[in-house]
């Protein structure tokens, strides 16, 4: 794991601080970054700013997040940043859900 180091508040498990809003329906302060990980990657891929996505970076690596996105991102983030994760991960063996509607 890289290390990590931006001034950022952590809470007392080690997650920024600055993340509460995204995390409306949990204290933030029970959340463990390693039992609540889909959670925590989903939130902050989503809706974090470049300090907390360098944290994200450093606390799961490149591979799980890409991972994560390759898996996951198609049915958890907004379609722009699903599409953006995308790109820059260079996925183009993602899973593709079934959607509702044809368009």
């Amino acid at each position: 794991m890289a290390t990590f180091d931006s001034g950022l508040k952590l809470t007392q498990a080690g997650i920024p601080v600055s993340l509460r809003p995204f995390f409306q329906e949990y204290a933030l302060e029970d959340l463990d970054p390693e039992h609540n990980a889909f959670t925590v990657i989903e939130r902050t891929l989503a809706w974090g700013d470049l300090p907390e996505l360098r944290w994200l970076f450093a606390r799961y690596g490149p591979e799980r997040l890409a991972e994560w996105v390759r898996q996951a991102g198609w049915y958890c983030l907004p379609r722009r940043r699903f599409k953006y994760w995308l790109c820059f991960f260079e996925l183009t063996d993602y899973r593709h859900g079934e959607r509702i509607w044809p368009h």
